[in-house]
Parts: C-alpha cells; structure tokens; sequence
C-alpha cells in the first residue's frame, strides 16, 4: 500500500528533477556537432570575474543577514508570545508578495529619482547613486533573503529549555559566558540552516542582479541565462555553468552539514 501511495510522488520527481539533470549532465559534456568533450569547462575559465563576483556577493549577504538575523531572533525569542507573533508576521508579510514586485519596488525606491533622493533632496542632503550598482544588488539579496536566516535561528532559540539558561547562571555564567557556551552551541544548527538557505539562493539569482544590477552586475543566474535565451544561444556551455554550479552548492551544503554534527556532537558530549 505505501509502494502504491509513493507512485505519484516518485513519478514527480522521476520527470522534474531527475531527468532534468540528467539533461543537464549530458550537455554538459557534448559539443556544437554532438561529440564527447570537454571543452565547454575550459571555455568557463573566462568567464572566472563572474564566478568570482557570485560568490563574493552571496558571502557578503549571507554575513549580513547572520549579523541582522540573529540579534532579531534572540531579541524575538525573548519577548512575550503576542509581540512575537507580530513580529513574525511583520516578517513574513513581504513575503506574501511577489518577489519580482518586490524586486522592482527596491528599483523605484533606489533609482536616480526613486523615493530615496527625492527625500534626501527634502532633507537637504546630496542625492546618491545606489541604482546599478553592486551594492544595490547586495541590498536586494540582503531583503530577500532575511527571513531565510531569522526564521531557523527563532524556531531554535524557541525551543530551546529555558532551564539550561538558570542551570547556568547558578554555576556562575555571566551572560557572555552564557550566550558562548550555551545559546550559540544549541543555536548552531539553525545558523547552518539559515546561512545554507541564504548562501543558495544567494549565489545562483539573477533577477535581483538584473534588476537592482541593470545588466552591469553579471552573475551565475544571468550568466546561464544568457546562454539559453540571449543572442550567444550555446545551451552546452550553459549546461556546464549549471553542472558546476549545482556541485558548488552540493559541496557547501555538505560542508554544512559535517560542521553541524561536528559541533552537535561536541556540545553533547
């Protein structure tokens, strides 16, 4: 009976996720004329700014919202259940939205005359250009993809005994002494969860960085884009980008994982 329940979802994933990849693995490694190469790898190495653009912006956004998200959720889990349920919703409100209207609000708000300058020209300030820039693709990730980071490490902070928190400091703890040897340990597996979830995402948009980016900030997501769909039409090199860019994000999610139950174990032990 469970065989037979199981059908569908297998069948699901047979089709949309399997065979896709295996699509992709076989371009991957097939030229112009059909044959066996390799070359679609080599021809990647000019393209090593954008890779290396890519992941620079998905660090820096993944340590931003870490530095934002975390205080929020500590701050969240400390406050009375009412209020933390307004402040979760708060969170989760934008998200209700498109995230392409989302994107093209952050474009009337930080274009040349979007909302931004037209107050800083109240206030009297000189106006600046974030638009196009890296910058404002670093802040569209960074806005998209907060929640992402908040929401693992509040459900941690949680559920997480608040006795641990007393036994603590009637050993003598201070709240540093706390906060490092008992909230940070337990909260870890919701920090890796948190920074996988934004790291992703992060690394491989390309509607933020076409957006906020106006085309001068390329990154993986526009770079195998424009190989599917712009006038370079080359869906093996495509492939390629895709293929390595899937196992750059397997190995982090890997190395995630290992340092998670590295420290999960210690904290046990």
């Amino acid at each position: 009976m469970r065989r037979r329940v199981s059908f569908p979802y297998v069948g699901w994933m047979a089709v949309f996720v399997v065979v896709p990849m295996v699509l992709v693995l076989g371009f991957s490694f097939t030229s112009a004329d059909g044959g066996f190469t390799f070359e679609n790898f080599s021809e990647m190495t000019k393209y090593a700014p954008v890779f290396a653009r890519s992941i620079w912006l998905a660090f820096l956004s993944t340590v931003i919202c870490l530095i934002i998200g975390y205080p929020a959720a500590l701050v969240m889990s400390r406050e009375k259940p009412i209020v933390a349920s307004a402040a979760l919703m708060l969170l989760m409100l934008p998200m209700w939205m498109n995230f392409l209207l989302r994107t093209y609000a952050w474009m009337s708000i930080l274009e040349n005359n979007g909302f931004l300058n037209q107050l800083l020209g109240a206030l009297k300030l000189p106006p600046v250009a974030i638009i196009n820039t890296d910058g404002a693709v670093l802040l569209g990730m960074v806005y998209n993809y907060l929640p992402f980071m908040i929401l693992p490490i509040h459900t941690v902070l949680h559920k997480m005994d608040k006795h641990l928190l007393e036994a603590a400091s009637d050993l003598g703890a201070d709240s540093v002494k706390a906060f490092a040897r008992v909230i940070l340990p337990l909260t870890l597996p919701g920090v890796l969860s948190g920074v996988t979830m934004v790291f992703v995402p992060s690394v491989s948009t390309f509607v933020i960085s076409k957006l906020l980016g106006g085309g001068k900030t390329m990154m993986l997501g526009d770079l195998i884009e424009m190989q599917f769909t712009g006038n370079a039409y080359n869906p093996y090199l495509g492939s390629a980008i895709s293929l390595v860019m899937m196992v750059m994000v397997l190995a982090s999610m890997t190395i995630m994982n290992r340092f998670g139950d590295g420290e999960e174990s210690a904290v046990m032990m």
